[in-house]
């Protein structure tokens, strides 16, 4: 019987270079997964497997991979860090019951170790945290914590201390056990010593010794009641007073050292075995109904139960689709049938493999708080819920983005169209942030996604994976229509044309929604003047209708839409007569509503030198940006602005020539906000010159 006690399923996420993937390097190596350290910069990290991850230097898809330490397993995800990409984190998270934060020591908290974090609260993630890159110039331990206090407004438990600082980084202080580890030059983990603490160092000890045994006893009230009388609590107690804190959230066991220099990740693998929780130790997954209500039942973590997975993350490779599953109750031998509660398809599970980057290890079977890769379904996507078929439940599903900015592409090779559609299906099953579409009229195909970055990804993946070369269009903003004002209309749909005819007849209002609700609809229709029957009907054509604005095209949000009284006849009167009435009252009504063009707004976070942080905001402020606020740091200056998507494109290219190179930014949706005239008149004539272009 398997020990979940010994399970620990962990993500390590961070911002864009903050050293996430050595960090999982050095614990392959540290755990004997591997026995040759590959570097990210040498495009020889094993979980940055993809052509474009080790040429670039960065992240793209997550990469699961199972080692041990101590006798305890680890499944541990490496998430990326770019913001296009964090489809990928919060995916992650959502299976995972901790995670190891790791934030640069001289860039601090960065603007996407805020977003992860955020993801990390969202989904009640137990974290450790982990101060890498001391050995760097600008580096400061003392000053990244306090950002983690003022920046994420989380609480650090400081566990231990940095021996020396940049070049002088040897090893750390041990705060709770008071022993001092120091490496050697050899560059090689495992050459340490434990010494006493440094002699300067004591009173430094002492005192965070003194404010972590204080914050831990809180978490019990023996244990506090017994301190407040003098007595110190033994280490077991201690550790399993921060064990609860950490479980539950109160605070963050935090740690410090160089990934690439190898100094401190062991204490970083002994702190994950001790604080973070096992897979019985999470709270449960709420289980819901079609609607996504919850039911009042849980998928509790036991090997015993009924079977409840969940499909989290698709990936094709050169074997077949891989479905990465997190099983949290019941158990899974390969060869069994399931059911899909999404489709309400069984699927057979003909192989199960254990992952390690892109290599795979078959297993018989999996059981509750395992996280493995299973070969060979068909159907399955992001988020669906694997259960047995004599007790279907869903999980609660993944909720994605919107995607903010779309191309459109053309095959070099009009031959590959076959092909095109095939590998485009693949990548779609892979990514949910990534959305394809065939323009009907023109037959052209938009590719839709989170950021200039991703799409590019994406065009470079149809090249190499897949041997399909495209041209692509200027990128396309995602426009979005709104209305401003509240009408009461009324539409008669008569067509008299022999035999049995059309009527419908509806009485309404369409007014502004609050922002986010999407469509509403609601029916006030009292004495049967509307029958029950075309209500549904009725709510159809609008809704269909919302899909595109009166203005440009672009889909109409944040719409209510109230239906007052109307008529009907006993014998014209139709569902598909009350739609095409909802359809012609949508065309009618809109335009006296006051409609508005929309554009999406995005969070910027620029970091600028010094000297160049004039240039910037001037930059910024003829791209309609506004700045919120500037935060100087050791090597440079935080602006963050939010500006509209449509002015930021090429950004990367103007910043790096304004900074000569040393600039850095990155941009997430915010909002959508309405357009200044200028603008909208500029997106209306355009849609309008696309629209006579499809026409000829």
């Amino acid at each position: 019987m398997t020990d979940l006690s010994k399970y620990r399923n962990i993500g390590i996420f961070a911002h864009v270079d903050a050293g996430k993937t050595t960090t999982t390097e050095r614990i392959l190596k540290l755990t004997g997964k591997i026995h040759k350290i590959g570097e990210v910069h040498d495009g020889a990290a094993t979980t940055d497997f993809m052509e474009q991850e080790q040429e670039r230097g960065i992240t793209i898809q997550s990469a699961a991979t199972t080692c041990f330490w101590r006798d305890y397993r680890f499944n541990i995800i490496d998430t990326p860090g770019h913001v296009d990409f964090t489809i990928e984190v919060y995916r992650s998270l959502k299976v995972l019951d901790g995670g190891v934060g790791v934030f640069c020591g001289s860039g601090g908290v960065e603007p996407q170790s805020e977003t992860n974090w955020r993801y990390a609260n969202d989904s009640e993630v137990a974290r450790i945290i982990f101060v890498n890159k001391l050995d760097r110039t600008g580096a400061d331990f003392y000053r990244v914590v306090e950002q983690i206090k003022t920046v994420l407004a989380a609480k650090p438990l400081v566990m231990t201390l940095p021996i020396g600082i940049e070049n002088n980084f040897v090893g750390v202080v041990d705060v709770l056990e008071r022993k001092a580890y120091i490496w050697d030059d050899s560059g090689l983990p495992e050459n340490f010593e434990v010494k006493d603490v440094p002699a300067d160092m004591v009173d430094k000890v002492e005192e965070y010794r003194t404010e972590m045994i204080e914050t831990a006893v809180e978490q019990d009230d023996e244990a506090m009641e017994k301190y407040l009388e003098g007595e110190e609590p033994d280490l077991a107690t201690i550790k399993k007073c921060i064990r609860k804190g950490t479980i539950d959230l109160v605070f963050f066991p935090t740690f410090c050292g160089s990934a690439f220099k190898n100094k401190g990740v062991q204490n970083v693998l002994d702190a994950v075995i001790d604080y973070l929780p096992c897979p019985t130790e999470v709270k449960p997954q709420p289980e819901v109904d079609l609607e996504g209500n919850e039911t009042g039942r849980f998928a509790i973590v036991d090997p015993k139960g009924p079977l409840r997975a969940l499909a989290f993350k698709i990936m094709d490779d050169k074997y077949g689709a891989l479905t990465f599953t997190r099983i949290y109750s019941g158990t899974l031998p390969k060869g069994t049938t399931v059911l899909n509660s999404f489709t309400g398809k069984t699927e057979r599970v003909g192989r199960i493999v254990q992952m390690h980057a892109n290599s795979r290890e078959e297993v018989d079977g999996a059981t509750a708080g395992d996280i493995v890769a299973l070969v060979g379904l068909k159907n399955v996507q992001t988020g669906h819920t694997l259960c047995s078929e004599d007790d279907p439940a869903t999980l609660e599903p993944m909720v994605f983005p919107d995607p903010v900015i779309s191309i459109a592409v053309s095959l070099k090779d009009k031959g590959a169209t076959d092909k095109l559609s095939v590998a485009l299906g693949k990548m779609v099953a892979e990514d949910p942030s990534f959305y394809v579409e065939t323009d009907q009229e023109s037959g052209e195909t938009i590719l839709k996604g989170m950021g200039e970055l991703h799409l590019d990804i994406k065009m470079d993946i149809l090249k190499r994976t897949h041997g399909v070369e495209v041209i692509a269009g200027k990128p396309q903003v995602a426009y979005r229509e709104a209305i401003t004002k509240r009408v009461e209309d009324s539409y008669t749909h008569k067509k008299q044309s022999g035999g049995s005819g059309q009527y419908g007849k509806i009485d309404y209002i369409i007014e502004p929604g609050e922002r986010g609700s999407g469509f509403e609809f609601e029916s006030k229709v009292v004495g049967g003047n509307v029958p029950r029957e075309f209500w549904t009907a009725i709510e159809k054509g609008f809704r269909l209708s919302t899909e595109t604005g009166t203005m440009a095209g672009y889909p109409l949000v944040d719409v209510k839409v109230t239906l007052t009284d109307g008529g009907y006849h006993a014998v014209d009167s139709s569902a598909i007569a009350f739609e095409i009435a909802a359809k012609a009252g949508y065309r009618q009504t809109i335009p006296k509503a006051g409609p508005q063009i929309l554009e999406p707004i995005m969070n910027i976070d620029v970091f600028t030198p010094d000297d160049h942080v004039g240039d910037v905001i001037g930059d910024l402020n003829r791209r309609r940006g506004m700045i919120k606020s500037q935060e100087s740091g050791p090597t440079g200056v935080r602006v963050k602005a939010e500006a509209s998507l449509s002015e930021m494109f090429g950004y990367i290219g103007d910043l790096r020539t304004m900074t000569s190179g040393r600039g850095q930014f990155s941009m997430e949706f915010s909002h959508y906000s309405p357009c200044p005239k200028n603008i909208a008149d500029q997106v209306i004539a355009e849609a309008a010159e696309r629209k006579a272009a499809k026409a000829k």
